[in-house]
């Protein structure tokens, strides 16, 4: 088996699971297949880097070794006031070289410097979409995907998403087979039962405070119901402009996104517990099955008969 070379490049202040956790999914992918990669930690200025935690990792120049996958990490670096111009010259070096480049979290905003991104599909951390959106108007932020291919550039979303895309990095190479097995070795999902929604976690919590739980659980009990913009404000004793300035600036979506969410969450526990589609689409406030199935599809990947489908053989 041909060895791929994986690069994983870090500066100060990376955060230290961006780099980790794909590097022990690549680790452990590669003693499944054994000779599948040749693993290496790439920065600027070789030596120690010292990440956001205090914790380091030793890093390399470049190999001359035909690179296959250049991996960007992520972290407090990445801010603007950090950015290091020969972080972004290197970048843009290794991903010249390889066959594939991909970011985790908000190392995407270290792709975009480099100039990789314009034009392209894109994700990153959900709390950094309105700063990359600001800088980098000609990339197409996704900021609700775990993950984002836009061959030969992928983009993931913050931190243990690295997880999600580095195991679908090694789908691509070595089959699902190796995949799940790798998966299973870090006790992970090989696709997150949330599906492909970065924020399905943030409207459970009410946002990054919490200050908005109340009115979801209030909303999550009225989902049958019309629950617009001013409905929500009402509910929450403001006005209906500094309500939805508020909830974006706090969740990270609109008003209208988190209903959206909340309906496909509800939905997927009754299709996962067999209740008839039709029935389903009416219960949560879709009204209808296709309009139910866009906004599953847009969540999860797939459409609701597969994640009842995926229930039942999992039962």
């Amino acid at each position: 088996m041909t060895r791929r070379a994986v690069a994983m490049l870090v500066f100060p202040d990376f955060q230290i699971l961006d780099a980790a956790g794909p590097i022990a999914a690549f680790e452990i992918a590669g003693r499944l297949a054994p000779g599948a990669y040749e693993l290496q930690v790439v920065a600027a200025t070789p030596g120690p880097v010292v990440s956001s935690s205090g914790a380091a990792l030793m890093a390399g120049t470049l190999s001359q070794t035909p690179l296959d996958t250049l991996l960007v990490s992520g972290g407090d670096g990445t801010r603007p006031e950090r950015l290091d111009p020969s972080v972004i010259a290197l970048a843009a070096q290794a991903s010249g070289q390889a066959r594939r480049t991909a970011s985790v979290c908000s190392g995407a905003f270290i792709l975009a410097e480099a100039g990789l991104l314009e034009g392209r599909r894109a994700t990153t951390h959900w709390s950094r979409t309105a700063d990359f959106r600001r800088r980098f108007p000609k990339t197409l932020l996704e900021p609700d995907r775990i993950y984002v291919r836009d061959d030969p550039i992928w983009t993931s979303a913050g931190i243990t998403a690295g997880i999600d895309l580095s195991l679908a990095l090694i789908a691509e190479d070595l089959g699902e087979a190796i995949a799940r097995a790798t998966a299973q070795q870090l006790v992970a999902p090989r696709r997150r039962p949330g599906g492909q929604s970065q924020f399905s976690g943030l409207v459970e919590m009410g946002g990054a405070t919490g200050r908005f739980e109340g009115l979801l659980n209030w909303a999550g009990q009225r989902l049958c119901e019309g629950l617009s913009v001013e409905r929500l404000a009402e509910a929450c004793a403001m006005s209906p402009r500094n309500f939805a300035r508020a909830f974006v600036r706090e969740v990270g979506m609109t008003p209208a996104k988190a209903v959206e969410h909340l309906r496909v969450q509800a939905a997927r526990q009754r299709l996962e517990a067999g209740e008839p589609i039709d029935r389903v689409a009416l219960a949560v406030g879709f009204g209808d099955a296709e309009r139910m199935r866009r906004a599953v599809l847009r969540t999860y990947g797939q459409p609701p008969q597969a994640l009842r489908r995926a229930a039942r053989d999992q039962g």
